[in-house]
C-alpha cells in the first residue's frame, strides 16, 4: 500500500476516535443539565410559595390595621350614643355602626382566609424543601460522576491528540493539507473504504478502471463522485486477490 495512503488511513482513524468523544461529552453534560434543571425547578416553586405567603401575610397585616381603626370608630360611636338627641341622629349612627361591624366581620374573615393560605403553603413548603434536599443531593452525586467522566475523557482525548500530532509531523505537508481540505466538509468520512466496488462515503459504484487503481493501492485515489479518499481494506484486498 502507498505509504502516504497508509498514513492518511491511520490519521483518519485517529480523527474519528477523537471526534467520537464529542457525543460522550454531550451525553454527560446533558445528564448534569437535567439535574440542574430539576433542582432549579424546585427552587422556582419555593420562590413562588414564598411570594404567595408574603402576600398573604401582608394582606392579613393590612386587615389587622383596619380592624384597629374600625374598633376605634366603634368605640367613638358608642360614646356618641349618649349625646344623641333625635331619632334621626340615632338612626344614622345605627347605620354607621352596622357598616363598621360588617367591615370588622369581613376583615376577620379575610385574616382567617389569609392564615389558611399561609398554613397550606407552609405544608407545601415543607415537602418542597425535602424535594430540594433530594434534588441537591442527586445533583451533587451526578456532578461528581460527570466530572470524573469528563476528566477521564479529557485524559484519553489528550493522549489521542498527542498521537495525532506525532502522526501529522511524519506526513508530507502537501498530503496533509489535501486531507484537511477534504475533512472540512467530509468530517470523519474524509478517508473511506471501498466495498462491493462502491465508495463507502457516497455509496456510488466505481467504474472498473477506478476500482482497479484503488485495489492496487499504489497512489492516493479520490472518489470521482464525492471526492473522498478511498482505500481497500486488507480483508477485501485478500478476497479480490
Amino acid at each position: 500500500m502507498n505509504k502516504h495512503l497508509k498514513e492518511l488511513i491511520e490519521l483518519s482513524k485517529l480523527d474519528k476516535a477523537i471526534d467520537d468523544f464529542t457525543p460522550l461529552i454531550e451525553t454527560a453534560q446533558k445528564k448534569l443539565a437535567r439535574r440542574v434543571t430539576k433542582r432549579d425547578d424546585v427552587l422556582k416553586r419555593i420562590k413562588t410559595l414564598d411570594e404567595v405567603m408574603e402576600k398573604a401575610n401582608s394582606s392579613a397585616t393590612a386587615y389587622e390595621e383596619q380592624i384597629k381603626s374600625l374598633d376605634i370608630q366603634l368605640t367613638n360611636n358608642q360614646s356618641k350614643e349618649r349625646e344623641i338627641k333625635t331619632d334621626r341622629e340615632m338612626q344614622a349612627l345605627s347605620i354607621e355602626t352596622s357598616l363598621i361591624k360588617e367591615k370588622l366581620t369581613h376583615a376577620n374573615e379575610e385574616i382567617e382566609r389569609q392564615e389558611k393560605i399561609v398554613a397550606s403553603k407552609e405544608e407545601e413548603l415543607v415537602e418542597l424543601e425535602k424535594e430540594l434536599g433530594d434534588a441537591t443531593k442527586e445533583l451533587d452525586e451526578i456532578s461528581k460522576e460527570v466530572n470524573a467522566k469528563l476528566a477521564s475523557i479529557d485524559s484519553d482525548k489528550g493522549k489521542l491528540f498527542n498521537e495525532r500530532e506525532e502522526s501529522t509531523m511524519a506526513i508530507d505537508m502537501k498530503i496533509l493539507s489535501f486531507y484537511e481540505k477534504i475533512r472540512v466538509w467530509a468530517k470523519n468520512t474524509a478517508v473511506v473504504p471501498v466495498k462491493k466496488q462502491a465508495c463507502y462515503g457516497c455509496y456510488m459504484k466505481l467504474n472498473e478502471s477506478t476500482y482497479a487503481t484503488v485495489i492496487k493501492s499504489e497512489e492516493i485515489i479520490t472518489c470521482p463522485h464525492c471526492g473522498r479518499i478511498m482505500y481497500i481494506e486488507p480483508q477485501t484486498e485478500e478476497l479480490e486477490a
